[in-house]
């Protein structure tokens, strides 16, 4: 059977973005002081662990940062000062393990630029590409570009270079243009022939173009219409798949449910297994073993029992 260490590296591995290329040594380290000082020491940041395991669209913050900063006051046997520990404290339970596939699995397609699961653009925005890449104005217009700058120092590994992002209410960190920067020469000369021309980027000679995209995020979902794009919203968009997704991210617990800590359900679900196995040797069914359950975790007066120990199964599936 596989170690806890592991299985969380398996998880990283899962993700989108290469995450197992820069968190691996973090995960690791964890684990090494999980050893070295005991549950008790790392209790504090436990809920905070669980986030780095999950899909970055729905991190609320750099939670790797955070975590950084914690295991180096733990390592060198430091308290967190009183803001961490409010920080921690504000920070909602880690998202279970099936709202995680789902979103997962969203985040790789976003990841390869792929939004057909949620679009029915395939057709109409391969031509409107093609018709990019074609358009002479536009290359041209690229290789005045080349002429002045040395285009490659602005490109990622991929050979891509994106335009300035902007941001919900059309918000944005970065909007002034600092002459005294020279990247910033390039960088607004560069937004505005995307601008002109559609773009969101180019990728070394190719013209990308902007896509019709629904994304999730920590705080909601964002649906991007670029502004060339004549909406149909009946034939453009699957609806039914994108509320969907929505429904699997949104914040299910509410009111005091809410405030249930991770190390408070997973003694839950530890008593949960317990109980399902004390109800099988009673071979107890239906309204008894509902009752049988209810009784044993305290629940008594909760209707919606059943579901809540059908999620605890499924977000600690090791615990028994």
């Amino acid at each position: 059977m596989a170690s806890a260490l592991q299985q969380d590296l398996a998880k990283l591995a899962s993700h989108a973005y290469r995450r197992d290329e820069w968190q691996t040594d973090q995960v690791k380290r964890y684990h090494d002081l999980l050893k070295k000082k005991g549950k008790n020491a790392l209790a504090p940041i436990e809920n905070l662990y669980q986030w780095v395991l999950t899909p970055f669209a729905l991190w609320p913050i750099n939670i790797h940062s955070v975590l950084v900063v914690c295991l180096d006051c733990i390592e060198k046997g430091k308290s967190l000062d009183e803001e961490m520990q409010f920080l921690l404290d504000h920070l909602t339970p880690a998202p279970s393990e099936e709202v995680c596939k789902v979103v997962s699995e969203h985040e790789h397609l976003v990841w390869k630029g792929k939004y057909e699961s949620l679009v029915k653009t395939t057709a109409k925005f391969n031509s409107i590409q093609k018709d990019a890449e074609r358009n002479p104005e536009i290359l041209n217009e690229w290789k005045k570009f080349k002429s002045h700058w040395d285009v490659s120092k602005f490109a990622d590994h991929k050979g891509v270079i994106r335009r300035s992002l902007t941001a919900e209410r059309n918000l944005r960190e970065t909007f002034d243009v600092d002459w005294e920067d020279p990247k910033a020469h390039f960088q607004a000369a560069f937004d505005l022939f995307c601008h002109r021309w559609n773009l969101y980027g180019m990728e070394k000679d190719k013209p990308l173009v902007m896509k019709l995209s629904i994304n999730l995020t920590a705080f909601g979902t964002m649906i991007f219409i670029p502004a060339y794009w004549s909406f149909d919203a009946r034939r453009d968009v699957k609806w039914d798949a994108v509320k969907k997704l929505h429904r699997e991210r949104a914040l299910k617990k509410q009111g005091e449910s809410l405030a249930e800590s991770h190390e408070e359900r997973r003694a839950w679900a530890a008593k949960l297994r317990k109980l399902d196995a004390e109800a099988k040797q009673k071979k107890l069914k239906g309204e008894a073993l509902h009752l049988f359950i209810s009784k044993g975790l305290g629940w008594v007066d909760r209707t919606d029992t059943a579901k809540r120990a059908a999620r605890l199964r499924k977000e600690f599936p090791e615990v028994g």
